[in-house]
């Protein structure tokens, strides 16, 4: 189901203590979704290049704080951030740290489903790979600041600050993202008290 040899997990269990499993009369290990959701947060941290107990100490550290309080706009709807990263394990990585901010998430893999989505939805907020769809990352970023006060992360595993924010990205973050670098940077952007702001009036 995750892709995690059984042996990993019980090596886990045993050394970190994060993920414990109830078992039923048989012995065999019974996980709960949350805990389902947390074997994916350490896989994709480990896949983005955390050590397992790296992956583990960060898990503890968001367990413990527990969610962040929900940044609201004015009608009660939760703040909708569109991560536009070819790469589905960095982007489920990302999605997880921000849900549990308590921010919507909507993921898109490619520039065009990138495009679709924010027509659609109007998000607060873009994190886009410049990388997308084969480079197509910094053309994402002039459309989205052509369409209205949005707020633009630029993330790239190459050192491309001074080309992004040329596109108009308004904060840039080099990959592997560090979990509490990304929550900071969204943070700043859009502020604790931050509102949904209306989409621009079409031309």
């Amino acid at each position: 189901m995750l892709g995690i040899p059984v042996a990993t997990i019980r090596t886990w269990e045993d050394r970190y203590g994060m993920v414990v499993p109830e078992r039923n009369a048989s012995g065999h290990r019974l996980y709960r979704r949350d805990q389902v959701e947390q074997l994916k947060f350490v896989r994709a941290s480990i896949v983005g290049g955390v050590s397992a107990a790296d992956a583990h100490r960060m898990l503890a550290e968001l367990t413990d704080a527990g969610p962040a309080a929900i940044p609201d706009d004015e009608t009660g709807t939760r703040l909708l951030i569109l991560l536009a990263d070819q790469d589905p394990y960095a982007a489920e990585h990302q999605e997880h740290f921000l849900r549990a901010e308590g921010f919507a998430v909507d993921v898109a893999l490619t520039s065009d489903a990138a495009s679709v989505s924010f027509g659609a939805h109007q998000p607060a907020l873009v994190v886009v790979d410049l990388l997308l769809s084969g480079g197509a990352g910094l053309d994402f970023c002039r459309f989205v600041k052509q369409q209205g006060d949005v707020r633009v992360i630029a993330v790239s595993a190459l050192a491309a600050r001074d080309q992004a924010v040329a596109a108009g990205a308004d904060a840039f973050l080099l990959k592997p993202l560090e979990p509490g670098q990304l929550v900071a940077a969204v943070r700043d952007l859009l502020g604790p008290g931050a509102i949904r702001r209306p989409a621009a009036a079409d031309a």
